[in-house]
């Protein structure tokens, strides 16, 4: 990997093994060549440094650098980015990273949200949430053929890339553990071709959760979470 801006100052993260938040920004950080150390967070037990470090959510991410915190993973992406210049994340051109803002802020509200509900209900919720994923799944469909290009980020993975990468790893694991279809790649071949080349990348390719832990960890959170949604 490489080595941090300034020499001497240690970088921190504090995360869990299966969150695509945490993830997100470690995808981020290997794309800088930028070395870090991870430190893993029980998030059903929060240790008293993170709650320490994170007094506002006390949650991971937190990226820690020097005496400087920042929590949140698209605000520590957008500190990585302004930190360490080489292989920029987001685009140069003013109106291009506020549309890549506009549509990390949308699939994270529309397409993540609906997801993670669709997974944790039953019944008329249920379908409700798979109708508007799959309507957020077509907008970003509908975006990613409109620029051609191979990635969000054009020829190279960028910051939205990394923003929707859950879908590549993730959205899978819900699928199967909610036995239910989101990304129909007949339907969405565009993200579909996307999710083949983001996952080829061996930035990303490298840093991935095991599929079988991560299986039975949604199954378990499916099963925790769906009674309390329709009680």
């Amino acid at each position: 990997m490489g080595s941090t801006e300034d020499d001497g100052v240690t970088l921190k993260l504090l995360g869990f093994w299966v969150s695509p938040f945490v993830v997100r920004v470690e995808w981020a950080l290997k794309l800088k060549g930028v070395d870090y150390q991870y430190i893993e967070e029980d998030i059903f037990n929060k240790s008293p440094q993170l709650q320490e470090l994170n007094p506002v959510h006390k949650k991971v991410p937190v990226l820690v650098h020097g005496p400087k915190l920042i929590p949140e993973s698209f605000v520590i992406m957008e500190y990585i980015d302004e930190t360490w210049k080489q292989n920029p994340l987001l685009p140069q051109d003013p109106y291009q990273k506020a549309m890549a803002r506009f549509w990390t802020k949308f699939a994270e509200e529309k397409l993540f949200e609906a997801a993670w509900v669709a997974l944790c209900s039953e019944g008329e919720e249920h379908e409700l949430a798979l109708k508007l994923a799959a309507e957020a799944m077509e907008r970003v469909e509908g975006e990613l053929k409109q620029r051609g290009e191979k990635f969000f980020g054009g020829d190279s993975i960028g910051y939205l890339d990394l923003a929707i990468g859950w879908v590549s790893h993730w959205l899978p694991v819900f699928e199967e553990a909610g036995s239910m279809q989101i990304l129909d790649p007949l339907k969405f071949p565009a993200i579909a071709a996307w999710k083949n080349n983001f996952l080829g990348h061996p930035a990303i390719r490298d840093k991935l959760p095991p599929r079988d832990k991560m299986l039975d960890y949604f199954r378990w959170r499916k099963e925790v979470l769906t009674p309390l949604r329709i009680s």
